[in-house]
C-alpha cells in the first residue's frame, strides 16, 4: 500500500508559531555516476490554506513514475506560496569528501540559500541525522518522504531535476545509457561500464568503478 505523506506536522507547526517550514531531501546517494543532489523548499502557511487538490496524491518521488513526477514538479515550482533551491556535489567532490559529507555539504547549500535569519524556521530532514551548521530548528525525521508532505516535495523536485541532469550528460557520454539508468547501478549500467571504462561522471571511490 502506498503512503499518502500528510500535512499535519506542518500545520502544527505554523499553529505553534513557526512563519517557514523547509522541507530537505536528497537523491542520487547510491549511484556510481553524477552528482549528488539536493532539494531544499520553503513553505509558507499561506499553502497550506489552500486545497492543492492538483498535489492531493503526492508521495515520495521512488513511488512515483517519471511522468508523474514531472507533473507534480512543475506544480510545485508554479506555486506562489513556496520557494526552493537546489545544491549539488560532483561526482570528484564526492570521491574527496565521502558520500554522505557531500551530501551534508549540499544540504547547508541548499538550506542557507533558502531561509532567513528573521523568519522562524524549522527545518524538516529526511534521515535520522541533523544537518550541522545551519543556524535553524530542525527536525531529523527517518523516511520522512513516505511520512510528511514538505520532504516528500523536496524528494520530487531533487529527482526531476537530477534526472533531467542524467538525460542531458547521455549527451556528452553516448554509450553509458545514462538517459535511461541515471547512473544507479544496475545491469546496463556495469554492462557498458565494462566495455568503455568509467567516464569523468563515474565516481572512482565507489566499489565497482574500474
Amino acid at each position: 500500500m502506498v503512503r499518502i505523506p500528510k500535512k499535519t506536522l506542518e500545520r502544527q507547526l505554523f499553529r505553534s508559531g513557526f512563519g517557514a517550514v523547509v522541507g530537505v531531501d536528497e537523491v542520487g546517494m547510491a549511484c556510481l555516476a553524477g552528482s549528488v543532489t539536493v532539494c531544499a523548499v520553503r513553505f509558507i502557511p499561506a499553502f497550506y490554506a489552500h486545497a492543492n487538490r492538483r498535489l492531493a496524491r503526492l508521495r515520495d518521488s521512488k513511488a512515483l513514475s517519471s511522468h508523474q513526477r514531472e507533473r507534480y514538479a512543475e506544480e510545485l515550482m508554479a506555486s506562489p506560496y513556496l520557494v526552493y533551491r537546489i545544491a549539488s556535489c560532483t561526482p570528484a567532490t564526492i570521491d574527496r569528501m565521502n558520500i554522505y559529507q557531500a551530501s551534508r555539504h549540499a544540504m547547508r547549500r541548499a538550506i542557507r540559500a533558502i531561509t532567513a535569519g528573521n523568519i522562524r524556521t524549522m527545518v524538516l530532514v529526511d534521515g535520522n541525522k541533523p544537518v550541522e551548521g545551519i543556524g535553524h530548528e530542525q527536525m531529523p525525521i527517518v523516511k520522512g518522504d513516505q511520512h510528511v508532505f514538505a520532504i516528500a516535495a523536496a524528494s520530487i523536485i531533487a529527482k526531476v531535476h537530477r534526472d533531467r541532469m542524467m538525460t542531458r550528460a547521455a549527451v556528452r557520454y553516448p554509450g553509458y545509457g545514462f538517459e535511461r539508468h541515471k547512473g544507479y547501478p544496475t545491469a546496463l549500467h556495469f554492462e557498458r561500464l565494462g566495455i568503455l571504462g568509467p567516464s569523468d561522471l563515474h565516481r572512482r571511490s565507489f566499489r565497482g568503478i574500474a
